[in-house]
């Protein structure tokens, strides 16, 4: 079975981005997935600014990177790019730090002007790491997602649609397949 990690790389604590990410985890997990969600922004930022790969919190989250086998990368967009603090994440993976893995990015944000922040920001950072497969991503609009606590949301269900379309996608590039994840 495959080991799946969703991480969230939203600095916010109003975020959508972290529920939707958490969701996601939720949803993979009853599917059958291993899954953990790592929440960036739950790290101690003075230990990541500093690039401290020895700090316990730090390690324990590089070690759930190089344990998955897939590896969700969710990320609100600001000024048509990632956040920081998810840069400040992926600075500290090894340059093969997604060696063998599957990747799918998500993006949220407010303005459909943002879309290809995924395919012109993201895409090529996770490249760079050394990714197996970096699948096509999905870009939300804010305004179709609806938080309802840490791991909840109320997606609009054209959203609904296109985030399992490509988490299926995701799925059946993983080195063991898996699951079909039907949308609800």
């Amino acid at each position: 079975m495959s080991t799946l990690l969703v991480i969230s790389g939203s600095p916010a604590r109003t975020s959508r981005t972290a529920p939707l990410a958490g969701h996601l985890a939720r949803r993979l997990s009853l599917s059958g997935f291993d899954v953990e969600h790592l929440d960036l922004r739950g790290l101690p930022p003075d230990a990541l600014l500093e690039a401290d790969t020895d700090h316990p919190e730090v390690r324990r989250a590089l070690e759930a990177v190089a344990a998955a086998t897939g590896v969700v990368v969710a990320t609100p967009v600001y000024k048509a790019a990632y956040t920081g603090l998810l840069k400040a994440f992926l600075d500290l993976l090894p340059q093969d730090g997604l060696a063998g893995k599957t990747v799918l990015p998500l993006a949220t944000g407010g303005t459909i002007a943002h879309l290809l922040s995924i395919d012109y920001a993201l895409r090529p950072v996770l490249s760079a790491l050394a990714a197996r497969h970096v699948v096509g991503g999905v870009f939300l609009l804010d305004r179709t997602i609806e938080a309802r606590g840490t791991d909840a949301v109320d997606l609009a269900p054209e959203a609904e649609q296109r985030l399992f379309e490509a988490v299926d996608a995701f799925i059946d590039a993983l080195p063991t397949g898996g699951p079909v994840l039907a949308a609800a």
